[in-house]
Order: structure tokens, then C-alpha cells, then sequence
């Protein structure tokens, strides 16, 4: 990972004392998908290294609830068009429950973090400027207005139209962009200009105004002492929303800006486009650390440098797995498992993902036969040293079996054949292999029978496909399947015997 011990030189050297904070943050304005992981997963490695060694540091999630809504993710009612604008903390939930819309949608993410080990801490903003933690960072603006405006321009390159003020005035309950006329810092008030023209008065101090986002980003870095700062690529761009927040800081807050850690988007794999929590393009994060494993999602994130883009494929999860296995079993004490793994507790084994996928589908998804099979087939050790590991794993892999696999990949024992489907060659085949099967040993593995269901071709007058294509719809009522001499080895030996000669289905 040389990456984060880069980052982590980096920012040792810019602060070489004292603790160090690092903010991470977001708008809980629809589902938090598996973009918004790398974020946090992120800023939890850089605490960890640092931690390692020896500096004190802390991670907060600064939770944008005060944000007005801007649009209707596809999973909210299409009512809700009614509060367009209105802060996110103050908007019914979706479910019709007595707690917010933002709450709603941050309970996600808080339980993501929590199964993904991730120390951080959550601080809401409507809390913050509701206590008047945000006024002096308001009186800044407003008073240096003009000079805001000058760095918004100079250095996005757009030009901000007349009506522009640094803040947002909470009107009847909505967020609205409102001339500023003028401020009184003694009566904690604000003159603005209302839609009809009339001037009017609010008080900044207790929430009712907040700052635009380009200007509340370096104003809480300085409020709040912020040192790293993890963001998308999006708002690292040239003229972005970090380049404004710098100059501000600089010329305005008079702060210096946090060292800044910009990390590219997690795609769905062949998609061109970012995850989207409001177009519902994308997985949930709740939903992914139900099917994967809390390593595996970690060792996803931190295995490549932040500026590489990710592409997550849930039908291809297997690779992925057994990179990590590999990795667990050969180099276990490399930097990258120690972060994936964190405090967790294991719940990957050593046995490839796609052999365990098998294992369990052929024991009927009982998690005891899937143990006895993974024993039978080469892997006794492990299951005698790891039985509560591979029971945690087989969890996560009933999951993406039922929400993520491929057809291809799932298969049954299936109860009844429709034996007229067979030809009398196949019926003959699959009878001669049946009774070779009598004559194997209980210990014959899957290159046993392998070879067994080749020595046969010769007398069936069948094609090697043909072979496979009568064993798997005889099995599991498919014509393809799992590796077929690994597979037979594995199912019980009476079941199968019977089986192939059609006797349970007289």
C-alpha cells in the first residue's frame, strides 16, 4: 500500500504535532451506495496508518442534513415533489415513520460503517448552525461578501450573476436563494430582499441561514479545525469546489486548507457513469455488506491507489474473493490484509470462493453436509481450524447466490427428471456409470470420476458434451453445470447411484 504510506509522509510532514482531524461528509438526500464507501473506507485507512504510527488522530462524517432537496431519488414517492427545497432534516421520512428523511437515509450508511469497522464520528449540520457554531463564519462572508464573490470568479472562471449572495434564507420553511442587503452583527439579523421585492429580516444565528456550499466547505475546515479531506474527483477538478474552498480559506477564513486526498468513482463494471444514489443506479452499501464480506469490501477499496477508478461487478464476485484468499494465504501479514481486516472478525476462509459456492449447492445449502463435503474434497484441515469462519462465509454466500449470482452459477438437486427426455444412449450411459460408481472407493475423488465418465464414451456412441449435458439434467435439471468429476465425487454416493439409474423415479 504504497500509496497510503505516502499520503501518510505527506501529511505528517505538513503537521508535525498535535492531533490530526480528518472529515469526510455527504448529503443524506437518497441511498448511499458503494461509491460512498470508498470515502470513508478511505479516510479510515489514513487514520489507521496514522495511528500505527503513534499520532493521534480522529475521524468525523460531517452529515449535509441542512442541504435543501434538490430532487426525488427513484425509491421516494413521487409526492414528495412537495418539499423540493426544504432541508433534509425537516422532511417526513420516506417510510412514513416518525423519524426524518435524513435519518432515514443516514441509517445506512451508520450501519455500513459499523460492520465495516469504520471509527468515525457523525456530526449533523443542522445541529451546528441551529447552536450557532456556523455565525462567525456567516458574519465573514457576508461582511467580505464582495471579496467571496471576486475568489468564487476568479477562480471557478464563471461569472455570478447580480441577484448572487453567499447565503440561503430559510423562507416559510424552504431554502431560497435571496438578495443579501444587509448585516447586523449586534441583533445576530440579516436584510434580504424577499421574491416580491420587500425587504425583510432573519436571524442568522440559529439556523434559518446557511451558507452556500462552495463557502460552508472551507468555512466548517476552519470552524472545526479539519486537516485531511478526502473528496471526489468531481470537486478536485480544475476550478472545483476544492480549488474555491482553498482560496477561500486562504483569503477569507485565513486558514490554511486541509491536505487534500482526491479519490476517483466506484462504477458498475461496463457502465461509463458514477454510481447515482438519486438515479438508483448503483448498489446500496447496506445491501453490499450483507452480501459481501466486510474484508472483502475493504480490500476492494484500499488494493488500489485512490485516483484509480473501480469497477465492481457483483456477478464476478469469486475473483475478487479468492485475490483476497490468495493474498490471506500466501502474504498474511502484508499491509493490505491487516487494513482489510482491521478489527473484524474473519469471515473469509482459505477455500476458493467458487469451490465453497459449489460445495454448499451440492450439500443442499445445509451448512453441517457443506462442511463434511469441503472435508471430503481436500480441505479437512481448514474446516478443523476454521468451522466458525466457513459458517460465517457460507452466510454471505447464500446471499449472493439469492441476490447477486448468475443463473449459470446456481444449481439444485432437483427432486423429479422427466426421464422421457433422456434418449436410450444417455439412459444406457448413465446406467453403466452408475454401476462403476458401486465399484469406487469411498475415498474417490473428483479425478476418479473424471476419468470414470470419459471411460465410458467408447461405449455410448455419445459426444463428450453429450456425456456431461445427460449427467447434469439427470442431477440438477440443467444441461451445464459445475466441473462434473469434482461434482459426482462430492454428492452422496447412494442419492446418486440411484439416480443415474432413474430407480427414485419409479
Amino acid at each position: 500500500m504504497r500509496w497510503l504510506i505516502k499520503i501518510v509522509d505527506e501529511i505528517i510532514a505538513r503537521y508535525p504535532a498535535g492531533e490530526i482531524l480528518i472529515e469526510s461528509g455527504g448529503s443524506p438526500s437518497g441511498t448511499h451506495h458503494l461509491g460512498h464507501l470508498r470515502e470513508l473506507v478511505t479516510a479510515d485507512a489514513i487514520l489507521l496508518e496514522l495511528g500505527r504510527r503513534g499520532r493521534k488522530a480522529r475521524h468525523i462524517y460531517f452529515v449535509d442534513d441542512l442541504d435543501g432537496l434538490r430532487k426525488i431519488p427513484t425509491n421516494v414517492p413521487a409526492n414528495f415533489k412537495k418539499y423540493l427545497g426544504r432541508s433534509l432534516y425537516d422532511i417526513p421520512s420516506p417510510d412514513f415513520s416518525d423519524i426524518s428523511y435524513a435519518d432515514y437515509f443516514l441509517q445506512g450508511l451508520v450501519n455500513a460503517c459499523s460492520t465495516l469497522r469504520i471509527e468515525v464520528e457523525f456530526i449533523r449540520s443542522h445541529h451546528k448552525y441551529q447552536t450557532g457554531f456556523f455565525v462567525s463564519a456567516i458574519e465573514k462572508s457576508l461582511e467580505q461578501a464582495d471579496k467571496v464573490r471576486h475568489v468564487l470568479e476568479t477562480v471557478s472562471g464563471h461569472s455570478l450573476g447580480l441577484e448572487w449572495s453567499p447565503i440561503q434564507i430559510n423562507e416559510e420553511g424552504y431554502l431560497k436563494k435571496r438578495r443579501f442587503l444587509a448585516i447586523n452583527t449586534d441583533a445576530k439579523t440579516v436584510d434580504y430582499e424577499d421574491r416580491d421585492g420587500k425587504q425583510k429580516s432573519i436571524n442568522y444565528a440559529n439556523g434559518d441561514v446557511k451558507l452556500d456550499w462552495r463557502i460552508d466547505w472551507p468555512a466548517r475546515w476552519q470552524l472545526l479545525g479539519v486537516h485531511v479531506e478526502p473528496f471526489g474527483r468531481d470537486h478536485g477538478s480544475s476550478g472545483g469546489s476544492y480549488d474555491t474552498g482553498a482560496a477561500l480559506s486562504k483569503d477569507v477564513f485565513e486558514n490554511t486548507p486541509p491536505y487534500p486526498v482526491p479519490y476517483d468513482f466506484v462504477n458498475m463494471a461496463g457502465d461509463t457513469k458514477k454510481m447515482s444514489a438519486s438515479k438508483g443506479t448503483g448498489l446500496d452499501a447496506e445491501g453490499v455488506i450483507k452480501v459481501l464480506p466486510p474484508e472483502i469490501v475493504r480490500f476492494f477499496m484500499l488494493r488500489y491507489p485512490p485516483e484509480k477508478r473501480l469497477y465492481f461487478d457483483p456477478l464476478h464476485v469469486a475473483q475478487l474473493i479468492d485475490d483476497f484468499t490468495e493474498l490471506l494465504t500466501k502474504s498474511p501479514e502484508t499491509a493490505l490484509i491487516a487494513f482489510s481486516k482491521t478489527t473484524l472478525d474473519p469471515t473469509i476462509s482459505k477455500i476458493p470462493f467458487s469451490h465453497m459456492v459449489e460445495s454448499y449447492q451440492a450439500s443442499l445449502k445445509n451448512p453441517e453436509s457443506t462442511l463434511l463435503t469441503l472435508s471430503r474434497t481436500g480441505y479437512q484441515k481448514i474446516v478443523n481450524q476454521n468451522k466458525q469462519i466457513i459458517l460465517d462465509e457460507l452466510k454471505y454466500i447464500e446471499a449472493w447466490l439469492q441476490k447477486w449470482a448468475p443463473e449459470e452459477i446456481k444449481f439444485e438437486l432437483i427432486d423429479d427428471v422427466d426421464t422421457a427426455s433422456f434418449s436410450q444412449e444417455e439412459r444406457s450411459y448413465l446406467n453403466k456409470l452408475s454401476l462403476k460408481i458401486e465399484e469406487a472407493s469411498e475415498d474417490s475423488n473428483g479425478e476418479w470420476f473424471h476419468k470414470a465418465i470419459y471411460e465410458l464414451k467408447d461405449f455410448s456412441g455419445l459426444e463428450p458434451k453429450q456425456l456431461f449435458t445427460a449427467i447434469y439434467k439427470a442431477t440438477i435439471g440443467k444441461e451445464s453445470g459445475p466441473r462434473a468429476g469434482w461434482f459426482l465425487s462430492i454428492l452422496p454416493r447412494d442419492w446418486l447411484i440411484k439416480r443415474l439409474k432413474f430407480e427414485d423415479q419409479l
